[in-house]
Order: structure tokens, then sequence, then C-alpha cells
């Protein structure tokens, strides 16, 4: 027995230093599966130790106290620490991620413009926040819909911190697209690479066919039908939330979840050579042609630092511009909804047509 103390001491003396993370929306179902996955080392390794953060609301307090019974219970030994709030000063105060899923879903009869107005305003306090007590390094994950807007507005809200250290979730519509292209073409997914999501996570979202790949080839070399990645294909991934909830009856918190974990890890590991991921991010100096300061979905890759640059070796033909210049108009249209909470004067909305969101009914 002495031995084996010995041993564990010995072990976590090679740790790391312990770090924290923030989640908002922490009793709600993507969280009740991520934070499994992250107290387990999925993300960080084997020798991270950490702090989960979990903020919730005077509403969901006691679910939240239940989550944190469950992760004591569970006896990870890197969870060195759990806490759980409902004021975000203290709950964000020194965090190095912080993983915003809280936002209030879509009603019947509410308009996207409302949408963007309710959800935007808890993106506007949390922005506040994060400037005054989080890390000035701080890795902010927006999930939370209109989650490019959202996180506009959050970095808006944060001059102290780098808006590059924004990110919205796109990994799943990535993850999505990845999966139709290997069913398509009869491979595993690890064969598909170079996927990219472009624009806003809507149906507006455009997945690329044209740079991804397929055993290293280009998946128009793989895949010759073109009306089905043009048509079936765009439009399985654009509305592939909505057909999960017409399915089963709820949205895709499992998968989500795991795409979370996938955008991290992105940011933590070494981009293998060649390929890229996607993620929502900050679009100025990007050399696109992309229009400046909004968040956009773009092709992306990291040294593994937490850090990222935007891949340069994308070709654009006219189908693949048209529809990111749609993505870009519709984001454009978001911003200027949303002039009162990122402090540039006074909204106004003239949204090109009340797109859905990805599950949204």
């Amino acid at each position: 027995m002495f031995m084996d103390l010995c041993l564990q001491e010995e072990k976590t003396k090679s740790w790391k230093k312990l770090i924290n993370i923030a989640v908002s929306g922490a009793a709600g179902m993507i969280a009740n599966h991520l934070l499994f996955k992250l107290a387990s080392g999925e993300v960080f390794g084997p020798d991270q130790p950490l702090a989960l953060k979990l903020l919730g609301s005077e509403r969901s307090i006691q679910a939240l106290e239940g989550v944190a019974m469950e992760l004591e219970d569970s006896l990870y030994p890197l969870l060195r620490e759990v806490s759980i709030g409902i004021d975000p000063y203290e709950v964000f105060q020194d965090a190095e991620w912080a993983l915003l899923i809280g936002a209030k879903p879509r009603g019947p009869g509410m308009e996207r413009a409302g949408l963007l107005d309710i959800n935007g305003q808890i993106f506007a306090e949390q922005g506040k926040v994060l400037n005054a007590v989080a890390s000035r390094n701080v890795k902010v994950i927006v999930v939370g819909n209109p989650c490019n807007t959202n996180a506009l507005i959050c970095l808006k809200n944060a001059p102290n911190i780098p808006p590059k250290n924004f990110h919205a979730l796109t990994r799943l519509d990535e993850n999505r697209a990845k999966c139709q292209l290997a069913l398509k073409a009869g491979v595993f997914y690890d064969k598909v690479s170079n996927v990219t999501i472009w624009g806003n996570h809507s149906t507006t979202q455009v997945p690329d066919f044209l740079n991804a790949k397929i055993n290293g080839l280009p998946v128009k070399d793989v895949i010759k039908d073109t009306a089905w990645l043009e048509h079936e294909f765009t439009e399985k991934v654009q509305n592939r939330g909505g057909a999960l909830i017409q399915k089963w009856g709820r949205s895709s918190a499992a998968s989500t979840a795991v795409s979370i974990v996938d955008a991290m890890r992105s940011l933590v590991t070494p981009t293998p050579e060649g390929d890229w991921f996607s993620s929502g991010v900050y679009t100025n100096g990007n050399s696109y042609g992309i229009a400046e300061d909004i968040v956009f979905s773009m092709p992306c890759r990291s040294k593994g630092d937490g850090d990222y640059e935007l891949v340069k070796e994308v070709i654009f033909d006219d189908f693949l511009w048209d529809r990111i210049k749609k993505t870009e108009a519709e984001l454009l249209a978001e911003k200027r909804c949303v002039a009162h909470l990122t402090g540039e004067g006074i909204a106004f909305c003239d949204l090109p047509e009340d797109t859905m969101l990805p599950g949204e009914m």
C-alpha cells in the first residue's frame, strides 16, 4: 500500500500546472456529455490536472449541484477541483478556457433578430466579465447560438483579450461533412481530410468539397457526382441538426460535446502535416477577401500552442465563392442587428432571410 501511494505521488509530481476551465450552461445536456470527457483527460492528456468551474443560474443550481456530485463520484485523478456558481465574476476568475454553452433556445414564433438580441445581451455581459477577471490569454469557444455573432459580441466586449482567442464552434458541421463524404465514397472517415466549413453556423454555411480530400486525392476526383456534391451533400450538412431532431425529438447534445473536444484538441495538438480544421474566427487580416470585423468559419491550422493561423493554400471556384458571399452577407446583416451590443451605434436589422440554425425546428 505504501509503495502504491509513493508511486502515485511520483506520478502527480510529473503533472503539468493545473488549468482552470470555465463552462457556462453547465447543467445542460451538452455539458453533461462534455464535462466527463474533459475530466478524463481526452483533451489535454494524462498528465494535465484541471479545475472545472461551472456556471449556472438560480433556476438550474440544484441540477448543477447534481452534476458536481456525479463528477466527484467518478474519481477522475486529473480532476482536482469542481466548483459551481451563478455569479460569472466568480466562475470566470482566472479562467484559461471558457466554454460558453449557455444560451436561450429559439422558441416558437421567435424571429432570428429577436434571438440575436436576447442571446447577444448574455454574451455581451460574459465578454465584460472575461475581460475583467479571466486570464489575459483565455481561449474562448462560443457554442450558444447564433454562435458566430455571439462570439463577435463577446470579443467586442473584451478589449483586453486578443480577438484571435475567440472561436465560434463549427466543428460539428465539419464532422458532419466528413461523415457524408466518407459514406458516399465508401471509406472510413479518417480517410477524409482538408474539410472546411465556411461562414455562419446556420443553413447558409458552406461545406467545401472543392478543397477537401479523400485518401489524399481531391474529392471531385473520387466522387464524380457533381450534382450530389452541390446539392444533396451541401444540404445534408446544412440541415443535419434539424433532421436529427425530427428523428428522435432532441438536439445533438452528444455529438456537439464531441465536437467541442475536437475543437479544443485541434488547438492544443499540432495539426497533421498538410491538413487543417474549421473554426469560426475573427476575420481581420484574412487573405481570402472575406469582409473584416465579423466571426466567420475558415480553415485553420495550429502548432498545438493554443494559437492558430489561417490556411493559405485554398482555391475557390464560382460555385464556392458565390455561397461564401451569401453566408458573409448574412453575418454582416447579423452584425448590424447587434450594433447596440458591440459599441457600434444603433442597431438596424435587415436580415436577408430568416434562416434556421442547424437543429432548429
